[in-house]
């Protein structure tokens, strides 16, 4: 069966009994049916003086074509958790729909280690990203009526993009204003893809609906003709907005097929954006279990150095353990190996392709001072000797490692892992930052690129250092920075996937999020709103005879 078969073909617990094992009231559950909910802000007061569960960390060495199971090794861990007798939850980002339609597919899983309802979660969900892109959009329509009225605050230079989730590379670079109207002032104006909006991250990143608001003014929409930046406050936009949002700021709550309770909120991409579910759905998770198991997108040199540098600064949380997932497969391919023939057995590429992996156990042991675990997701036509090659070169270096059979097993495919992850030596966990608050903006992209990319050093642009010298006379460079950047090499080309020679990072551009209280630094040819591969998988997704939904995988 496919994925969304063995979703379909399963029988979910009502949202109600999830919740209760949970822990979770049903004064503070908002159902939407009988399998989502969404929770309300009022149980942190309820919960507050609870003691803060375990924190477990997944992410992946460099992705693949190929794809490597980072959210299914997630949810197995999540429900072996659970049959060890452990109070466990899982929490995880909501899926773009760009993606979705897209090559990517969805993000709830495979196999028996899924979270559902599959394609609900996949499809419009609660409309959490619909809210964002209104949001998102209804400012651009503020800023432009505004100018269209006289423009009493001097705009001069618009720097809010609209957004729109889905991909859709026409929508780059578009002329708007072409009407010929009165007043109507026509300008080249840009698109993202929703999960890379400022406003994603203000939802990830905002404490409570207060804090979301407050963040929501701080939004630079433009500079006047003195270069002065003008606010989303400044246009009176950020009540409306955050009415907007009243509701996509509450988490979701669903299920694993296992039923084990899952959290699920906020879908920043970690290539272009922050990579992590919101820090309000992480830390009610932690208050009601006594482990929680979260991702972060892409490799760790993506989503796990920003769910360190930006989620960890802003929530002051630390992961007990960080499990980074590789496949025999991803080494064959960082090994040079092309994606039509790794199936094949291939000791040499194997060798060749683990440094990828060992580059991510570096950082993370070395440069973060996290503790670390490797799980192999483990496929039917892996072959023996090849695992037994991954598993004796991580023995040398005392690394735990683990075959991880969640697509097949669900939760009795994650056992032994989960043992692990629980031992005494996990509860004490260490965090160190690659950068500090106040160190500048240079170093504190030099330190990413050279420490955790392995960059011999940065080029900057003149556009990009011009930028930099604004957002430092504007008192910012004490944010955090979030680099944009392809996600299938360590450098910014991503047609160097092995990561091979001395390489540059070549910062082009570099963008103030003061609403999200981060820099955004784009390195290379990395583009905020992606495009469909030639044949999208929205091709293959279809609605039956039945009215059941076929194709999302």
């Amino acid at each position: 069966m496919t994925d969304i078969e063995i979703a379909q073909n399963t029988n979910l617990e009502n949202i109600i009994d999830i919740a209760k094992k949970a822990g979770i009231k049903d004064d503070y559950l908002e159902l939407y049916g009988k399998n989502k909910a969404k929770i309300s802000e009022e149980i942190f007061d309820d919960i507050k003086e609870k003691k803060d569960g375990k924190l477990i960390l997944v992410t992946a060495m460099s992705p693949t074509p190929l794809g490597e199971g980072k959210t299914t090794i997630s949810i197995a861990i999540a429900d072996a958790l659970q049959k060890i007798g452990k109070k466990a939850m899982l929490v995880l980002r909501e899926p773009s729909l760009g993606p979705v339609f897209g090559i990517k597919g969805g993000a709830t899983g495979g196999g028996m280690a899924q979270v559902a309802p599959m394609e609900d979660i996949n499809l419009h969900f609660t409309g959490d990203i619909h809210a964002i892109t209104v949001a998102n959009n209804l400012l651009s329509s503020i800023i432009d009526n505004h100018i269209y009225f006289g423009n009493e605050l001097q705009i001069e230079k618009v720097v809010w993009k609209r957004c729109l989730d889905l991909n859709d590379r026409q929508l780059r670079k578009v002329n708007t204003g072409l009407s010929g109207e009165k007043n109507i002032v026509s300008r080249e104006d840009e698109f993202c893809i929703t999960v890379a909006s400022e406003i994603m991250a203000i939802v990830c990143l905002a404490k409570d609906i207060y804090d979301l608001k407050r963040r929501l003014g701080n939004i630079i929409i433009g500079y006047n003709k003195e270069k002065k930046p003008i606010y989303a406050k400044d246009l009176k936009a950020e009540g409306a907005m955050a009415v907007l949002l009243k509701d996509a700021i509450k988490p979701n709550l669903v299920q694993t097929l296992e039923h084990t309770p899952t959290i699920i909120h906020g879908g920043p991409f970690a290539n272009i954006a922050h990579g992590c579910n919101s820090i309000i759905a992480t830390k009610l998770a932690m208050k009601l279990s006594e482990y929680v198991v979260t991702e972060a997108g892409f490799g760790a040199d993506l989503g796990a150095e920003k769910f360190f540098d930006i989620k960890c600064r802003k929530a002051q949380i630390i992961p007990n353990i960080v499990v980074i997932v590789a496949t025999i497969k991803a080494m064959k391919y960082h090994g040079g190996i092309d994606k039509e023939h790794v199936q094949e057995k291939n000791i040499m590429a194997i060798k060749e392709g683990i440094k990828n992996l060992y580059t991510h156990i570096d950082n993370i042991k070395n440069v973060f001072k996290a503790k670390v675990v490797v799980a192999l997701n483990h496929y039917a036509n892996d072959d023996t000797e090849e695992i037994d090659i991954v598993k004796d070169c991580l023995e040398e270096r005392s690394v735990p490692f683990y075959l991880v059979d969640g697509w097949e097993k669900g939760g009795e495919g994650a056992m032994e892992i989960s043992r692990e992850i629980t031992k005494d030596e996990y509860n004490s966990p260490n965090l160190n930052f690659v950068y500090q608050d106040n160190d500048t903006i240079k170093e504190k992209i030099e330190k990413v690129a050279t420490k955790i990319y392995r960059a011999k050093s940065v080029n900057y642009s003149d556009e990009a250092l011009e930028e930099i010298k604004k957002i430092e006379s504007m008192g910012y460079s004490n944010l955090p920075i979030c680099i944009a950047k392809t996600q299938y090499s360590f450098s910014d080309d991503a047609k160097n996937v092995k990561s091979e020679g001395e390489y540059n990072i070549t910062v082009k551009k570099v963008e103030l999020k003061a609403g999200a209280e981060f820099i955004v630094v784009i390195a290379g040819n990395i583009m905020t709103m992606p495009g469909l591969p030639k044949i999208p998988a929205a091709e293959k997704i279809d609605i039956n005879e039945n009215g059941k939904i076929e194709g999302i995988f």
